[in-house]
């Protein structure tokens, strides 16, 4: 296998280092003990963020522009809104990951009309993002507390169908192991309705990096890689559009993303359908799953 050269801690401290803030300028706002983890909130200048562990030492959760809360600050949930470019209409939504609601919130304004409902195991991470980040109590964002597995399972024996459905599900290390498995993704694409666009948050650069690329390739053949600091995959239960296709859907987000404080032109060139990634990996199945002894460069 490729070695990628980064763990999770290496690319965490990238993210410490280079993306926010030092140790000194970060205020601590919140901070309790939830049944999961350590919820912290941080803030920093004009920008908050929810942390999983001590000054953020392992990535950010969510970040808002507390002066310009419309504005997206991270580069993911910019990412995961491209899913639009290729559903423009959902008429519902599946979330599993809350944060601090950066992309219901968004979906709110943009796809009024969808009915979207987010899974988020730790009701602490709920509490927060009603406090701290705007999520407010909004009959048009169904919370539901719950493990994100188990309501997918739970949504498929009710025979529910979404149009989207965007996975950002993360502890305080990665993804958690039961919601990167082949089994996994294959209950997800059960979920999709025909046409449906599936949307997933990941790394762009860790060991799991080829097992998860052949994990989803197992069940979706072919997707978009995007790619900056981290990697969204976005498949579809069906064919994906072309290059003119896209285009044309994003065109119908300009100005909505620019009141986001992002451009949909930068967005459309991350668009890949390159398979950068050793195809003999092994895929990642409930059997085998060793997720953070390889994001913890074990071997």
């Amino acid at each position: 296998m490729r070695n990628r050269g980064l763990t999770l801690l290496l690319f965490a401290a990238g993210i410490f280092a280079n993306g926010w803030a030092t140790a000194d300028d970060m205020k601590l706002l919140h901070s309790e003990r939830s049944l999961y983890r350590e919820v912290l909130v941080y803030e920093a200048g004009d920008v908050r963020c929810i942390c999983f562990t001590r000054f953020c030492r392992i990535g950010r959760q969510t970040c808002q522009d507390v002066k310009q809360p419309d504005r997206i600050v991270m580069n993911y949930p910019q990412m995961m809104l491209g899913a639009l470019f290729v559903k423009p209409e959902p008429k519902s939504v599946l979330i599993v990951g809350l944060g601090g609601g950066t992309i219901p919130r968004a979906l709110r304004e943009v796809v009024p009309q969808a009915r979207i409902d987010v899974v988020e195991i730790d009701p602490a991470v709920v509490k927060v993002a009603r406090r701290f980040f705007d999520l407010g109590d909004s009959s048009s964002v169904n919370v539901i507390e719950a493990d994100g597995r188990v309501q997918v399972k739970r949504a498929l024996r009710q025979q529910q169908r979404y149009d989207l459905i965007m996975l950002d599900a993360f502890d305080h290390e990665y993804i958690p192991e039961h919601l990167l498995t082949q089994e996994f993704l294959q209950e997800v694409k059960a979920l999709l309705a025909p046409g449906g666009v599936l949307a997933a948050n990941t790394f762009s650069s860790s060991r799991l990096y080829d097992h998860e690329s052949t994990t989803y390739a197992s069940v979706f053949p072919e997707f978009f890689n995007l790619k900056r600091e981290n990697r969204v995959i976005i498949a579809a239960n069906g064919p994906l559009p072309n290059e003119a296709q896209l285009r044309a859907n994003s065109e119908r987000f300009e100005k909505a993303f620019d009141s986001f404080g992002f451009s949909t032109r930068k967005l459309l060139p991350l668009f890949s359908r390159k398979q950068d990634w050793e195809r003999g990996a092994r895929i990642l199945t409930d059997q085998y799953s060793p997720a953070n002894l390889l994001n913890l460069g074990q071997k």
